[in-house]
């Protein structure tokens, strides 16, 4: 597990870019760099708007002999002072807009507003509130069943849709801790408005805490299952994206994504809360056909271990650089434990039991910093892949090596298409 993969930090906001220069230069009206009183070809400013009112001069200069007396500003000029006058405003609130965007100050961001997901506050007219129980009992498609969670838009992406946080406290671990979530732009499409969306639960490596690195928008997450979804490789998943650990992950100290006796329950946390969260407020899937799991090297364990454990609420995981065999310093002292939640004791279990077919798409660098992660995944495959209720697949990524920037758009080229093809959803 000490072998973290290298998640960027997400970066909620580009930089602040600055408005377009006026465009006659500064605020006389000249361009830029033009020295005072010319224009661009030389001749002094006035000259061009020389009358032929048969004196021969410019506004303002009599001709030798004349009284010379104060004209008024023509017409054209005063309108082009103020065009200039107005582009310069627009501009420099174009500027501080982009400025206060970049800072995340009010009105000019919406980090922090309130997100329903298709959900009115209040269970309004059109709200997904409280229809679990109006649905059909045949329906493959579950209701949200509430009570609504208190959202708030961590960022917006390019489409519109919005990646939301809360904090959940766990009613069946114990534990409280942020959960991110992210529905596609179909979610909200009148076309699905009765349908129910498989859920990807998507576990970091590394700390997993304080944050959830999947939830930033730099390693393309959410716009990778949207352009998967349109290429038809992929179901359009609702993400959720919990903390993987209850503290930071270091000195060798880290959960295994388990209930370590004595310990804060991650393992209950990851299968029994954070989908509860999910059907709370969400349309998802009834059956186990739209729950899975994905994640890189810690959280790719504790993903193929919460499948293999529990094949009756999940059916399938991607499992990036992974970890095989649980080895948390926390288990001293309970091997039993440690035991019921190794994968290749499960995945023999499982075999023997002739339990749920179970699908897991491993992907795997040939640079792994841990040079024993790919042999080892091989040996788990050539093991128990393919035997019974136990699907494998493994794509081996040339060069790759052990970050989450190798392992997304590597998730496209097999791994997305080998869960989706086994997976429902959208369904009604």
């Amino acid at each position: 597990m000490s072998y973290a993969p290298e998640g960027q930090q997400h970066q909620p906001y580009g930089p602040g870019g600055q408005g377009p220069r006026p465009p006659y230069g500064d605020q006389y009206g000249r361009p830029y760099g033009q020295p005072h009183g010319q224009s661009p070809h030389g001749e002094q400013y006035g000259d061009q708007y020389a009358r032929q009112d048969g004196h021969g001069g410019p506004y303002g200069q009599q001709p030798q002999g004349h009284w010379e007396q104060e004209r008024p500003e023509p017409p054209r000029r005063r309108g082009r002072r103020w065009l200039i006058a107005g582009v310069c405003v627009l501009a420099l609130a174009g500027t501080a807009a982009g400025v206060m965007n970049h800072y995340e100050i009010p009105p000019f961001t919406d980090k922090g507003s309130a997100v329903s997901f298709g959900q009115q506050p209040g269970g309004g007219k059109g709200s997904d509130k409280g229809g679990a129980a109006a649905q059909p009992a045949n329906s493959k498609m579950l209701m949200p069943t509430g009570p609504a969670a208190d959202f708030k838009n961590s960022m917006t992406l390019g489409d519109g849709t919005h990646v939301a946080v809360t904090t959940l406290d766990g009613k069946k671990s114990g534990f409280k801790g942020k959960v991110w979530v992210w529905a596609p732009k179909e979610y909200n499409d009148p076309k699905f408005a009765k349908s129910g969306f498989p859920v990807l639960i998507a576990l970091p490596g590394g700390a997993g805490y304080p944050s959830n690195y999947w939830m930033g928008t730099d390693l393309g997450l959410q716009t990778s299952i949207s352009k998967w979804y349109a290429e038809g490789k992929s179901k359009p998943f609702l993400l959720a994206m919990p903390v993987l650990n209850p503290g930071p992950d270091d000195k060798g100290v880290y959960w295994d994504g388990s209930d370590i006796p004595g310990q804060p329950k991650m393992g209950t946390w990851l299968t029994e809360d954070v989908p509860d969260l999910m059907k709370a407020n969400f349309r998802t899937v009834k059956s186990r056909d739209g729950w899975a799991f994905m994640g890189s090297s810690t959280g790719g364990f504790a993903g193929m271990k919460a499948v293999l454990k529990h094949p009756d609420k999940f059916k399938a995981v991607i499992a990036s650089g992974p970890d095989i065999v649980p080895d948390s310093s926390l288990w001293k002292g309970h091997d039993k434990e440690k035991a019921e939640n190794n994968p290749e004791l499960l995945a023999k279990q499982l075999i023997d039991t002739k339990g749920p077919d179970v699908y897991i798409a491993f992907q795997v660098g040939d640079n792994e910093s841990n040079k024993k992660t790919l042999p080892d995944v091989q040996k788990f495959v050539a093991t128990f892949g393919n035997k019974g209720p136990v699907h494998t697949s493994l794509r081996v990524i040339p060069g790759g090596q052990h970050n989450a920037k190798t392992y997304v758009p590597n998730m496209g080229e097999g791994p997305i298409q080998y869960i989706s093809k086994v997976m429902e959803g959208p369904v009604e």
